[in-house]
């Protein structure tokens, strides 16, 4: 029998659950308040504060640490990778803590305390599903500046559990038999084209929609002229477009239910950003159709956004035209996290190593395999 701890640390909160083989033994989502959070200058200073809370939310639900085998984490910022297990060692803590990384996301907290755990207790540690995970299309990745390629980070864990779960309950198919197209809704956002198990292509939340707090994508010479100006330093800038951009720069908060009913009050302003967030979205699931020549089974809608009727009724009513449309609000990244590690304790998934992978990322960021981005291949 395994004793899986998994974890998915966002910026404000702590989702953990503990499973005895399949079996959910508790779950639970630790806020953190504004309060907690302004003592720390950098998610990296959040280390100790985290794995405390954890810790502590075990023992209340008279889990022992040392009865943990399988530590399982969302992961973190690492390098382009595949998708499913990865397991976590010094050197990818290493990668994930590094300096030059100024957008560090808050789950590779996650893979820390994952870590810790290995250490202190012998267990199986590992990633499922990482940000990092990029299987983007050779083509897909061609941008018109060589030296940054298109590339996929973002919401794999979830967009896939859901594409999983709709093709088998829904469809009565394989995964890898369909194609998906899978928009993740949240503080973050990511759509994602799936292709017979392949995320062969997506947008991030950099290049198109924008969310509750990340700026989407703006025009290039109005950023540079904005990050020479002087006024912002490089910190300040990326803050700008990653954590105080979308909905908090124009209507001051992320929480949607309270926008809604600023729209409801007659708030016109806040209805066309609200509705802008919506349209941006609809636009980049037509685009990621145009790939596949529009043969998608099904367009689905998940995140903690999707929950809000507004936002996906406008969004289906942009869409619908291309495939059915399935609302799938909320999370499955608990579950999945959980049935992955599962599986590689069980010895059914292969445990994959970071070194052997980041050794390799170079072939899967650049534009033509083995030759780096911004070089020119030898004719």
């Amino acid at each position: 029998m395994e004793r899986i701890l998994v974890m998915n640390l966002g910026s404000t909160s702590s989702k953990i659950a503990v499973y005895e083989d399949d079996k959910e033994l508790f779950t639970e989502t630790l806020r953190h308040s504004q309060e907690e959070m302004a003592q720390f200058d950098d998610v990296l200073d959040q280390f100790e504060f985290r794995n405390a809370k954890i810790r502590e939310a075990l023992a209340k639900h008279d889990i022992a640490a040392d009865s943990i085998t399988v530590a399982c984490s969302r992961g973190g910022n690492i390098c382009a990778c595949p998708h499913g297990a990865i397991g976590i060692d010094q050197a990818m803590i290493d990668y994930l803590t590094r300096p030059e990384d100024t957008a560090k996301h808050a789950s590779l907290l996650g893979s820390m305390v994952a870590f810790d755990f290995a250490k202190e207790y012998g267990s199986l540690a590992c990633i499922y599903d990482a940000i990092g995970t990029d299987e983007k299309q050779p083509i897909a990745r061609v941008s018109g500046v060589p030296e940054l390629p298109h590339f996929t980070v973002g919401h794999t864990l979830n967009t896939r559990a859901m594409a999983i779960k709709c093709a088998e309950e829904k469809l009565g198919k394989s995964f890898d038999e369909c194609t998906f197209i899978v928009a993740h809704l949240g503080g973050g956002s990511s759509i994602r084209l799936y292709k017979n198990g392949v995320n062969i292509d997506s947008v991030n939340d950099d290049e198109g929609n924008f969310t509750p707090e990340r700026g989407g994508g703006v025009g290039a010479k109005g950023l540079i002229d904005l990050c020479y100006s002087g006024k912002y330093t490089a910190k300040e800038a990326m803050k700008l477009i990653h954590g105080n951009g979308g909905l908090k720069a124009h209507l001051g908060t992320t929480d949607a239910i309270a926008i809604e009913k600023m729209i409801e009050a007659g708030d016109e302003y806040a209805k066309i950003v609200y509705e802008a967030m919506a349209y941006n979205v609809g636009k980049d699931i037509a685009k990621l159709s145009a790939v596949v020549s529009g043969k998608v089974d099904r367009i689905i809608l998940t995140g903690g956004i999707s929950y809000g009727k507004m936002i996906t009724d406008y969004v289906t009513n942009m869409v619908e035209f291309i495939a059915p449309v399935e609302v799938m609000p909320g999370e499955y990244e608990m579950e999945a996290l959980a049935a992955g590690a599962l599986r590689v304790a069980q010895g059914k998934e292969e445990l994959q190593d970071f070194a052997e992978i980041k050794a390799s990322s170079i072939d899967r960021i650049s534009i033509v395999p083995g030759v780096a981005p911004g070089t020119v291949p030898a004719r």
